[in-house]
């Protein structure tokens, strides 16, 4: 049995349930409720405490000075700290290393964490922009690959030969598991209890460091004992997101052609509407019309001259939202005079976003019903500036996601860019997208039909006050599934629908732990002016300015 030196595992709960109860303090104090859920991490094990640093470094630093003294004092910071942890977890039956030595290793290994996972913190900042599943998964997905491997590394040499101990690989899924129980019950309990809650959860986190340290001390039979597996896995972590992103947006341009059934069925007579329907990011049209004469496809490539739909390949689908806007207010203007019948507008992904930039500022407009499939649900939580640049939020960020997609181009021949148009009209009107999105239009009946995927894109809490139709799935592809179908066509004949599921709230606070902290919205200068507190929920579905 392992002897513990009583006054050390005391100190080592204690300072571990002090970090994040300090940091809850604040947030509540600040009405930060969505970033409750990390706090947890501020005392976390290897690699996630350094992933958690690097995501605050990421969102919260507007110039390369501060990026890097921020990287600093965070790498000072997190070395010291684990120093701490390192030493007051250490059995009782190993002779302890002194503190300076233990210090000099942990600082090392943190600005080493904090190279590695960096780039993982930039697709986090990506997620915030996009709310893109993926992208969590990406971000998230390579820690627990990395975790037994980096937990070894500030306990002592060698670290980065054989493979990690069956105890290790449990105890950094342990980690896993409980940063993300941890996030959701901080988030979970209302007001100051946030900050005791925080407090307990960072003592669990002692524990966590406890076990992963004796674990580490107290090696089994090492395998593969002179082979460099560390450096391998941490190559094979880093490459992970770069294959993830290369399928997730293909390589061709004529790819993904857009044919839902909507377009190749004839609608039912007790359907009033001409109906729209806009195609996703990377999508592409053949130019094949549909089948009802009173249903169109939105084109991203504009009109012919006798007002039909162009074909367009996917690279037509990275321009702005605005100038989408633009092209579907003349086709929207053109189809209801044809038709003579209020229209109707079916959007996926991108496309929803378009048609819902298109009603922003049109009171006028001959659109009466508006239904989203898988819309970007609370959009533009994050921020960096545009490449010419030399100042703005994010600034680090989006250098280090211009070289991720670049490196994914480079082998798949994709043409995706962090600053394509698209993405850039999301960033730039980032109150809108962040806050309206799912909000009620004047005089148009609106819907949003949600994978239960987009849950874990989330921040806890209210994203919507519109009736929603929630489906087990991935983003995208929703409007090629029967039920969904089924109960579009029934919405578009007058049907009152709101079916929301019990687990979507779940999902959100699971995801809590795993968000990169929101921008505030009343400092970026891009999105001024935005008076009101900078964080406050209170802000979902109240108009911008």
């Amino acid at each position: 049995m392992v002897r513990h030196r009583r006054g050390s595992f005391l100190g080592l709960l204690v300072l571990a349930a002090a970090v994040p109860a300090v940091q809850n303090l604040l947030f509540v104090g600040m009405d930060y409720r969505g970033a409750e859920g990390l706090s947890p991490q501020g005392s976390a094990v290897w690699p996630y405490d350094s992933y958690n640093d690097m995501r605050w470094l990421l969102v919260y630093h507007n110039s390369w000075a501060t990026y890097l003294g921020g990287l600093v004092l965070a790498i000072g910071v997190r070395g010291l700290l684990s120093g701490a942890l390192v030493s007051l977890a250490w059995p009782g039956d190993v002779p302890r290393p002194g503190f300076r030595r233990v210090l000099l290793r942990n600082l090392g290994v943190a600005a080493m964490t904090a190279a590695i996972v960096s780039p993982f913190a930039a697709l986090a900042v990506a997620a915030g922009v996009v709310s893109l599943s993926w992208f969590v998964f990406a971000s998230v997905g390579p820690m627990l690959l990395l975790a037994p491997f980096l937990q070894r590394a500030g306990v002592g040499p060698g670290w980065w030969r054989g493979l990690p101990s069956a105890a290790l690989v449990g105890w950094s899924l342990l980690d896993f598991v409980v940063i993300t129980v941890t996030g959701a019950l901080v988030w979970w309990v209302p007001g100051w209890w946030t900050v005791l809650f925080a407090a307990a959860c960072g003592a669990v986190n002692g524990l966590l460091w406890n076990r992963t340290v004796h674990a580490a001390v107290h090696p089994t039979h090492v395998r593969w004992r002179r082979v460099p597996v560390a450096p391998i896995a941490i190559v094979v972590a880093l490459v992970t997101p770069l294959v993830m992103q290369g399928v997730t947006a293909g390589g061709g341009r004529q790819r993904n052609n857009f044919r839902p059934p909507v377009l190749t069925e004839r609608l039912p007579p007790s359907v009033p509407y001409a109906v729209v329907v806009l195609g996703g990011h990377n999508s592409a049209y053949d130019g094949v019309p549909a089948v009802d004469p009173a249903v169109q496809q939105f084109s991203y490539a504009g009109l012919d001259g006798a007002g039909r739909p162009l074909p367009y390949d996917t690279l037509a689908t990275h321009r702005s939202l605005e100038s989408s806007a633009d092209l579907l207010a003349r086709q929207v203007d053109r189809l209801h005079a044809r038709t003579g019948r209020p229209v109707a507008l079916l959007g996926e992904s991108e496309g929803a976003m378009v048609a819902r930039t298109y009603l922003r500022n049109r009171p006028d407009t001959p659109v009466r019903a508006l239904l989203m499939f898988s819309p970007l649900v609370r959009a533009a939580r994050t921020y960096y500036p545009p490449p010419d640049a030399d100042r703005g939020w994010g600034l680090a960020a989006g250098w280090q996601l211009r070289g991720i997609f670049a490196t994914v181009n480079l082998f798949t021949g994709g043409q995706s860019s962090p600053d394509e148009p698209f993405i850039r009209s999301l960033l730039e009107q980032g109150p809108f997208y962040r806050f309206e999105t799912m909000c009620t239009i004047p005089n148009v009946r609106v819907i949003a039909f949600l994978p239960t995927v987009s849950a874990a894109e989330l921040p806890p809490g209210p994203y919507a006050n519109i009736p929603v139709f929630e489906v087990p799935s991935l983003h995208g592809g929703l409007l090629s599934r029967d039920v969904v179908n089924d109960r579009l066509v029934d919405y578009l004949a007058g049907a009152d629908i709101n079916a929301p599921r019990q687990e979507y709230p779940l999902y959100q606070l699971v995801g809590a732990a795993w968000q990169a902290p929101g921008l505030a919205v009343t400092i970026n200068p891009a999105w001024r002016p935005s008076p009101g507190p900078p964080f406050t929920q209170q802000r979902i579905c109240q108009k911008q300015p």
